[in-house]
Parts: C-alpha cells; structure tokens; sequence
C-alpha cells in the first residue's frame, strides 16, 4: 500500500463539495404380475434450465455512454441522478466477470446542487457528466484499507455548513478522487488543472453530510469506507456519472 503525505493546501470547501412434506406410503395387496395391466408410461417433461447472466454491457447506458468505458475496466462506479436539476442520486459497484457485468448493493448519494451537466465550469453548482477513472483516495482518518494510494492527513478538514445548514464537518474524512480536470497519480489535494481553472476541479467520491454539494458525489462513510476497500487499481476502475438521460444517450 501506497502511502502519501498531503501535497498542498486544502481545496476550499465552495470548489470541492462540489443488498413438500411427504407421509408414509399405504401398502396394499397386488395381484400377480400376470394378472395385472401393463402400466402406463409416463413422459416426464424436460427441466426448464434458467439463464440468470449477468448483463456484458453496464445497465442504464446507451452507445454513446458507453463508448466511453475503457475496454480493460473491471470495475465500474455508477452513479445515476434522479433528473438533470436533481441534488439526488444512486450509486452501484459493478464488478466484471467473465460472465459479465454484476452489480452490488445500490446506495443513496447526494450530487451538485443544480444537477448535473455536460460543460461543467467553476462554481456552476453542477456535477459533471461523464466517465472518468478512479486513481487515488484519502482523508482525514486513517487508510480504512484501500489499494488505491492513500494521502492521509489534516488538509482533509472540512468546515462550515452546507446548503441546507448541514454542518460539512467529517466529509472529506474519506475521499476518492475523480478524474475529471486533475492529475491522475496525485494527492486529491493536487491543484492542477489541466483543463485550466475555469473547467473546476476537485471532484470527489466523499461522506455524505445530508445535503447537496459544489460539484462531488458524497455517499454514507460506511458506504464510502466499503468502496474504498473494494476498489482495485489492477482492475482500472472507472466512475461512469450523469443524469438517467444522460448516461442513457
């Protein structure tokens, strides 16, 4: 396991919030074979054999979605908003097989404030839509036991309150970095932006703190803690984010 310490100050919180009983037979006298009628044959049917597959492409997206999947990702963080202007969201692992793609539990999750969006920009209010790789995590607690290289330490603090007056204290206590306008291979807390700074930055996978955020996904810490141990960095996983009707373009 790859540990780091923080590189740089912490985003501030307006960029990065952004599961027949039987009974005994009677006996009877038969008379002898002889005397008794051929009996009857009876054809059994053939047993119906049911194919339960798991799905080979992820659900809920169309081609153009889809196409955006890397071929050699085996593991795929869906997250599907409830409408474009909608804060609420789903979040399902998918895990691939050679029998294909098998979903986990689906969990509940906050996103932007606005919704979501296909152009995000800074301070929109808008989480970004698309498909973006999953490479780095950490927090302000400890590694909870995560492959993904982890940068534990205190520039993961979180203050203020949220939009719903929600206190914002212990979001950033885990954290996963989203790939979108960032560095891969760096601290959540790497302020590049290759897209320049007006594209946004600082998407992240967070703790949920009861309300909508700037721009990140933010799930239950038990939820976050179970993605942190289940992602695998040999098995690239992605994030694959937007409204239903987006990601079913």
């Amino acid at each position: 396991m790859i540990t780091r310490r923080p590189q740089g100050a912490l985003l501030a919180a307006s960029l990065v919030l952004t599961g027949c009983g039987g009974g005994a037979a009677a006996v009877s006298e038969r008379p002898p074979s002889s005397e008794r009628p051929p009996a009857a044959t009876t054809v059994q049917p053939a047993p119906t054999v049911s194919l339960d597959l798991a799905p080979q492409q992820l659900p809920g997206l169309g081609p153009k979605t889809w196409a955006q999947v890397p071929d050699d990702a085996r593991q795929a963080v869906v997250v599907t908003g409830r409408g474009k202007d909608s804060s609420r969201s789903s979040v399902v692992l998918y895990e691939r097989t050679d029998a294909g793609w098998e979903a986990g539990e689906t969990w509940p999750a906050h996103n932007a404030l606005r919704g979501w969006t296909g152009d995000h920009h800074a301070g929109d209010l808008r989480s970004p839509v698309g498909v973006f790789g999953l490479t780095d995590a950490g927090g302000r607690l400890g590694d909870p036991g995560t492959r993904l290289p982890y940068d534990h330490g205190s520039g993961f603090t979180a203050t203020g309150t949220g939009f719903e007056g929600e206190p914002l204290a212990g979001s950033f206590d885990y954290v996963i970095a989203i790939n979108y306008n960032r560095r891969p291979g760096t601290s959540p807390l790497d302020w590049t932006r290759p897209l320049g700074a007006g594209r946004g930055g600082g998407i992240w996978l967070h703790v949920d703190h009861g309300g909508p955020t700037h721009g990140c996904v933010s799930l239950a810490e038990e939820h976050m803690k179970e993605l942190l141990r289940a992602l695998d960095p040999a098995r690239r996983p992605v994030v694959v984010m937007g409204d239903a009707d987006s990601l079913a373009r």
